[in-house]
């Protein structure tokens, strides 16, 4: 496979901002995290397939990443195709994840962390499939992700049953 052209200024300028809102949105949803993580979530009974704590942290940090890299594939894509709505979609479900982290660790609320789940899986399915319309290798980037928090809102329904 040859490597295609060399990205221009404006293209990599583009693929640092989708880096650093990523890294903006993960840094919120980290800091409502590590308020919790070590003090309340322990008192917690959670079901026996939980992972360990560890495996959250790279997990969430790589899906974040390949999160921005689908975003700026999209954008890439905006003289061909209209990305307005694609990336708008994009934004709302990085917001909705932040405001998971803030209502289930934040809050100490499993029960409100369930309604926020809720509402942000039916908004990645959303941005999975606006993302496909434009370039499929974004759409196919968010699999993983729409994966992960399907077993998030698993989990955190476990929790919310087993601790309600």
């Amino acid at each position: 496979m040859t490597p295609g052209p060399p990205l221009r200024t404006s293209e990599r300028g583009a693929l640092v901002v989708a880096l650093a809102v990523s890294a903006v949105a993960q840094g919120l949803g980290g800091w409502f995290t590590s308020r919790s993580v070590t003090t309340w979530y322990p008192t917690l009974i959670t079901p026996a397939w939980t992972p360990p704590d560890w495996v959250f942290g790279p997990v969430w940090t790589g899906l974040y990443l390949v999160m921005a890299v689908a975003a700026w594939l999209v954008w890439r894509e905006r003289a061909r195709v209209p990305v307005h709505t694609a990336l708008t979609l994009y934004a709302t479900q990085l917001i909705l994840n932040t405001a998971w982290s803030g209502l289930f660790f934040g809050l100490r609320d499993p029960g409100a962390g369930l309604v926020g789940i809720a509402a942000l899986w039916p908004a990645i399915g959303a941005t999975l499939v606006a993302f496909w319309r434009v370039r499929r290798l974004a759409g196919w980037l968010l699999v993983p992700y729409l994966a992960m928090v399907s077993y998030a809102a698993s989990l955190s329904w476990a929790i919310w049953r087993l601790n309600e």
